[in-house]
Parts: C-alpha cells; structure tokens; sequence
C-alpha cells in the first residue's frame, strides 16, 4: 500500500507506444517545478514523447491533458535529475545518486545517468 505521501508525488502517464499504438499507464513520481510536473526515465518509454505532442496524465485524481517538454541534451538532463533528487531522496537512490558532503546530489552521478540516455519531461497539464 502506497503511503499518502508517496499518492501526493506520484502521477499517472498515458503514454501511446509509437510501434504497437497501445496506451500504457505508467504511474511515476514527479517533482513540482517552474509550474509544471518533472518527470525524469532511464526506461525506454520515454522514447514514445516528443515536445509538442500532448499526453494524457492522471494527476490529484483528475485525467488531464499535459503539454511535454522533452530534455534530452546531457547538461539539461544533468541539471533536471539533480532537481529531482534533491527533492526525493528515492528517486536517487533508485537510480543510484549519492550525494556530498555538502547534502547536493554528486554531479559525477548526474553525468553519469546523462551519459546513458536518461531523458527528462516537464509536464504543463492544462
């Protein structure tokens, strides 16, 4: 059973696969940021969003559309993950991010998780 705060951070995508036409749920934890949802994926999912085209996302009980912003330039995907994990110390260790002594995520880590193709999304629902 998720806890209510683990319900208050996660948000459901629906997500098209570009091959198969299939809709997939995907329930992902989300940071809040700039007036959107931050979304960061090492998991080829990601591949099936392109900024521009709309995605359907569940979020605080509503089904909504959302418009996708796509990062997936290594500074801009860097700097997104380190947003995130200083926000949810789950997601860090999830995708193994460690942090300094400082408490700031190890950019050694961000650039790591870029250099493998992780992508990031920032959701605008409307």
């Amino acid at each position: 059973m998720l806890s209510r705060f683990a319900g208050r951070k996660l948000v459901t995508l629906f997500v098209i696969g570009r091959k198969s036409g299939k809709t997939y749920a995907i329930p992902v934890a989300y940071t809040p940021y700039e007036g959107g949802l931050l979304v960061a994926t090492p998991f080829a999912w990601g591949k099936n969003l392109r900024t521009g085209e709309p995605i359907e996302v569940q979020f605080r009980g509503k089904r909504k559309i959302a418009d996708v912003q796509v990062i997936d330039d290594h500074p801009g995907v860097a700097q997104m993950y380190g947003v995130i994990a200083r926000d949810n110390k789950q997601f860090a260790s999830f995708n193994g991010i460690g942090y300094t002594p400082a408490g700031d995520p190890d950019q050694r880590d961000l650039n790591r998780i870029a250099a493998q193709g992780a992508r990031a999304f920032l959701f605008t629902p409307h």
